[in-house]
């Protein structure tokens, strides 16, 4: 945001509490790091899915070799692309916690998160097109099905999926708390808890991901079961079919929340009216012009033009602005009115 440099203005370059305590000193540079050199909870967990499913990959793909089941080999080659997926998602955690304060990267590497996650849709939505495309082809061509292999084989994969889930899942008890007492600037004590599931976006499409391949096992295990003690053949594309519509529907549903974060889209609306109300609720205070979003997994930026009638200092600005806005990084101009 340009500056007019005929106008009084200040610049408050704020950090939130809970990410950086380190104040910036005035006679060196601001830190953009915001805590995102710090390993994250999903990091952990990631690892933990990703030495499973490539342990259940390995084992199964040496199961179809040996055994010569193509059933099993198809799924180990399946549990191979998901592992790769995984994958991208650890290496994200990774390379934000490593490259945190490397300059190059305005605000730090908090959007590295998003990227990742944004990647991951597009990598969900190419999976259901493939399911999608295989159900359709199985429908007007059926063949022969290994009933028992193949729900033996569909039994192990929802295990394996349903223990990544739990592993990947938001637990209340596991989120970040910064409920500390912060009296500096702000003069008043801030308790609020961070969702980390519901920031991460990287974290989110890798349980997404395993959601998606436990539906499809447990769709397919349905089917395998009307197929085989029922008779009703034609059900096992058509669950296929279903599965696919479901796995592009949240990779949509993700492709737009990653996708807002990596275009700076603006904050959602009571983000932005609490701030403009923090500002205003002194009569001299009128915004001018503001701008929120996002840098990272529950991480904003803000800038904001305000006219005043009696100008106070950026500091006092930056003290009004709620806790819940998640602002660790604040420029503030100010014109007289």
């Amino acid at each position: 945001m340009p500056h007019d440099h005929g106008h009084h203005h200040h610049q408050a370059h704020d950090h939130h509490p809970g990410h950086d305590h380190a104040h910036p000193v005035l006679t060196g540079e601001i830190d953009h790091v915001f805590g995102q050199d710090r390993k994250r909870e999903g990091e952990g967990r990631t690892t933990l899915v990703v030495i499973v499913t490539a342990v259940m990959m390995v084992a199964e793909i040496a199961g179809g070799v040996i055994f010569g089941s193509m059933a099993l080999l198809a799924d180990g080659l399946h549990m191979a692309s998901h592992t790769a997926v995984l994958g991208v998602t650890l290496a994200a955690y990774v390379f934000a916690r490593r490259w945190a304060r490397d300059r190059r990267f305005s605000f730090g590497t908090g959007k590295i998160n998003s990227l990742a996650g944004f990647t991951s849709a597009i990598m969900l939505g190419g999976f259901s097109l493939v399911m999608a495309i295989e159900s359709v082809e199985r429908l007007m061509n059926p063949v022969a099905i290994a009933y028992d292999q193949a729900l033996i084989v569909a039994v192990v994969g929802l295990a394996v999926n349903a223990v990544s889930a739990v592993l990947l899942m938001n637990r209340p008890g596991h989120s970040h708390d910064h409920g500390h007492d912060h009296g500096h600037d702000h003069g008043h004590a801030h308790g609020h808890h961070h969702d980390s599931h519901h920031h991460d976006h990287n974290l989110r499409a890798a349980y997404l991901h395993v959601i998606a391949d436990a539906v499809t096992s447990l769709l397919a295990i349905v089917a395998l079961l009307a197929g085989r003690y029922v008779g009703i053949t034609w059900l096992d594309p058509v669950m296929g079919i279903v599965g696919a519509a479901l796995v592009a529907h949240w990779s949509i549903g993700l492709l737009r929340v990653t996708g807002a974060a990596l275009l700076d889209r603006q904050a959602p609306q009571p983000v932005l009216d609490a701030v403009r109300a923090a500002i205003e609720a002194d009569p001299h205070d009128k915004v001018l012009d503001l701008h929120v979003w996002s840098i990272g997994p529950g991480i904003r930026a803000a800038e904001m033009v305000i006219v005043s009638s009696d100008p106070a200092r950026a500091a006092e600005y930056r003290a009004r602005i709620p806790h819940s806005a998640e602002i660790v990084h604040l420029v503030v101009e100010v014109r007289p009115a």
